[in-house]
């Protein structure tokens, strides 16, 4: 009976704990100066709008060359360049560098002609670097530009919006303590259901 008890206390504190050793930190932005050219594509003046919902600060990069197709009708961009989000310091948002690296993954920008005759570019990457407390991470990258008029990417157009997924686990001493205070916990509701 104190084993199923035990076991019990122990699921249900642990899978809420379990639920945080990874964690998704989404960023979203939107506008900025988009240029390129076979040296790559370049984002400026972009504002963060949310991280998990909360505002503000600014996101920038820069691929590597351009290694097949062209700016104006899709291609790839060799891994490299940059890759950086900046927090502002409101809404409990930290001041500085929150993410800072690069495309890890050749960036693939797609062209999509609507129907009303204007073009969608997206560009799409993988980015690893180090987050804020200097811990190695890594997300994915979609920035989408919608070119409104008829014609084909020429060197520069603005950011309509971006969404920036970045993975979070915790560092090995943190989850350490965690596994050392339950343990300790466990050891109370033993003596306690002991009794």
């Amino acid at each position: 009976m104190f084993a199923k008890k035990l076991i019990l206390i122990a699921l249900l504190v642990g899978m809420p704990l379990a639920a945080f050793a990874n964690s998704n930190v989404d960023f979203s932005n939107v506008g900025g100066t988009l240029t390129g050219s076979n040296s790559g594509l370049s984002l400026a003046g972009s504002t963060l709008i949310a991280i998990n919902g909360l505002n503000l600060g600014s996101l920038s990069f820069s691929t590597g060359s351009l290694m097949s197709g062209s700016t104006s009708m899709g291609g790839t961009f060799a891994t490299g360049g940059s890759f950086t989000i900046v927090g502002n310091g409101s809404n409990g948002v930290p001041s500085g560098a929150i993410f800072s690296g690069t495309f890890s993954t050749p960036a693939v920008w797609t062209m999509v002609t609507l129907p009303n005759g204007s073009h969608n570019y997206t560009l799409t990457a993988t980015v690893t670097g180090t987050w804020l407390n200097g811990a190695t991470v890594s997300g994915a990258t979609v920035q989408l530009s919608v070119n409104t008029g008829k014609g084909f990417f020429n060197g520069r157009t603005s950011l309509a919006s971006g969404d920036t997924n970045i993975v979070v686990v915790p560092e090995p001493g943190s989850l350490t303590l965690l596994g050392t205070g339950l343990m300790g916990l466990a050891g109370v509701v033993r003596r306690k259901f002991a009794r």
